[in-house]
């Protein structure tokens, strides 16, 4: 098959399954600092429990734009693109000639977005057009629109919109969106987590539910072209932070490949090592490329340790049947448009040679099963993300249980 270039390459592949521990890289490098700018241009929900926080923003879609573990003088993990947030939405004029005019990076390091977005039934190209950047545009449901606040405390908020959208295809989806965002308590990411944080362990974990449903009259066929619920990030990244996916131990026929490692050109090793059940791929910003794992290799789990900040960082997703498979956002006419990857991991760097980075940052993210969903039926998808920082003697028995892997394993792997 045909590899072409994918959003990804301008920025926008990643969320979610690993996070860096590192701080914010565009303001002063706290969370206190990036909540401080943000409210001068957005507003910004925040969620707490005792010193961790979530900033959340209604106008982007309900999207997580950092968390830490201290508000006061903790680290920001989220990549924050202060340039654009500080620019704001242009007119169609102002957007003429700019990337605006296909996508507003504003950042984040958790944002709502659908699939898929190349192929027959993309969402991400008008019927008729060319699967080229030129005729690439984000829908703006999940650009520019902001969402509802439904319900608000302490530690929650719950989100609300709705959509039309029209696919390649020519399909027209009636979309009712919900989304909810938690902070989770320490304990109750022990429990979720299935391990012991001690005292010593500082943390930050959250969790949004994700649900969209069938509002229209039309049942969603997959000959006509299915959507995804698609949770992406993107993330500070460090010379010394390196991603960490486990994944299932068997042969290519039946799991498919251990990594697709191609879609920008084959990762080099100085970036990627692959073993027998488990990659390490780094996240440093540096070198752009772009890594994706089957459903059927997948554990549900990933993660990443930032050795500077001592950040080792988890996210889990809820793992369902997926009868119709799952999306395929290539940028061509598809000959499996139901086979793509369900966890991806994206590396931020030069598009071309004599072109900056767009961050540098790095991206992750999953994806729920394709929704072939009646009137009135729902599909969910729930990802929990878990920053936990501390002594590297506490942290190596979480890094070994939860990624298999120690975390001299992880920091000396490439």
């Amino acid at each position: 098959m045909r590899k072409v270039q994918t959003a990804a390459g301008w920025g926008m592949v990643g969320a979610a399954v690993m996070l860096s521990g590192c701080a914010s890289m565009s303001g002063d490098g706290g969370f206190a600092d990036d909540v401080a700018f943000m409210k001068q241009h957005t507003p910004i929900v925040l969620l707490e429990d005792g010193d961790a926080a979530v900033a959340v923003a209604p106008g982007y879609q309900g999207r997580v734009m950092t968390s830490t573990f201290d508000r006061e003088a903790g680290p920001s993990f989220g990549w924050i693109n202060r340039p654009v947030i500080e620019k704001g939405l242009l007119s169609d004029e102002e957007k003429k000639g700019k990337l605006e005019e296909h996508i507003y990076i504003f950042g984040g390091e958790e944002r709502f977005w659908l699939g898929p977005e190349g192929g027959q039934y993309a969402i991400f190209f008008k019927p008729g057009t060319k699967f080229e950047f030129s005729d690439w545009a984000t829908p703006p449901v999940i650009d520019t629109e902001a969402f509802e606040i439904v319900s608000q405390t302490k530690d929650t908020a719950t989100f609300k919109h709705s959509a039309k959208l029209v696919n390649y295809s020519g399909t027209t989806f009636d979309i009712g969106i919900e989304r909810t965002v938690k902070l989770l308590a320490k304990e109750d990411a022990a429990r979720l987590l299935g391990v012991e944080l001690g005292a010593g362990l500082r943390m930050v974990g959250y969790e949004t539910d994700n649900r969209i449903t069938n509002a229209g009259s039309n049942a969603w066929k997959p000959e006509t072209g299915l959507l995804s619920i698609w949770i992406l990030g993107m993330y500070n990244p460090s010379p010394e932070t390196t991603v960490v996916i486990p994944f299932k131990k068997g042969g290519e026929k039946e799991l498919g490949p251990k990594v697709n490692d191609t879609y920008f050109g084959k990762v080099s090793p100085e970036y990627l090592k692959v073993e027998e059940q488990k990659l390490f791929f780094r996240g440093d910003g540096t070198r752009r490329g772009k890594i994706g794992i089957t459903p059927q290799r997948s554990k549900g789990i990933a993660g990443s340790y930032d050795a500077a900040g001592q950040v080792l960082n988890i996210v889990t997703y809820n793992v369902q049947d997926a009868p119709n498979g799952f999306v395929n956002s290539m940028w061509e006419l598809q000959e499996h448009p139901y086979a793509g990857d369900v966890i991806n991991s994206y590396n931020d760097g030069s598009p071309e040679p004599g072109v900056a980075p767009l961050g540098p940052f790095y991206e992750l993210e999953t994806s729920s099963p394709a929704a072939a969903l009646q009137p009135g039926e729902r599909m969910r998808h729930v990802q929990r993300t878990f920053h936990i920082q501390g002594l590297e003697d506490e942290l190596d028995p979480l890094a070994r249980r939860l990624l298999g892997a120690t975390l001299d394993a992880i920091k000396t792997a490439l």
